[in-house]
């Protein structure tokens, strides 16, 4: 049985008026990386643009958070997506495609309002042994 152990990577970027938020980036807990979901945002400003320019920040947003932990796309098992517009479901699901056709993970989308102006926030879980 492996070891459990806790490591908290990095805070969320800090909100209005310069605190920090109460949440880590990510969390690994023995084998898993659990990842905090991410939006389309650059230095704490959501990018302009529609589904398909916020789905690309999103998963570029994802790389960052998962080389924190030393994992990349490959090491992601589950995805848990969420659709301001559940007409952007096919502009989303072509980019997610791109970035995801070689190691497919489980995932679950639905439509749902979301925070700002974001169309699009995805979470995700990666699987890397220590």
């Amino acid at each position: 049985m492996s070891e459990k152990r806790i490591i908290r990577y990095d805070t969320a970027d800090t909100q209005a008026g310069g605190q920090k938020r109460p949440f880590a980036k990510a969390v690994r807990a023995g084998d898993y990386v659990h990842i905090s979901g991410q939006v389309p945002t650059v230095n704490g400003e959501v990018v302009t643009g529609g589904i398909i320019t916020q789905t690309e920040q999103v998963i570029e947003n994802i790389k960052e958070v998962l080389a924190m932990a030393s994992c990349g796309m490959e090491d992601i098992i589950k995805v848990n997506c969420w659709l301001d517009d559940a007409r952007d479901f096919s502009s989303f699901n072509a980019v997610f495609e791109k970035h995801f056709l070689a190691h497919p993970p489980a995932r679950s989308t639905v439509e749902s309002r979301l925070m700002v102006d974001a169309k699009v926030e995805i979470d995700v879980l990666a699987w890397k042994p220590l």
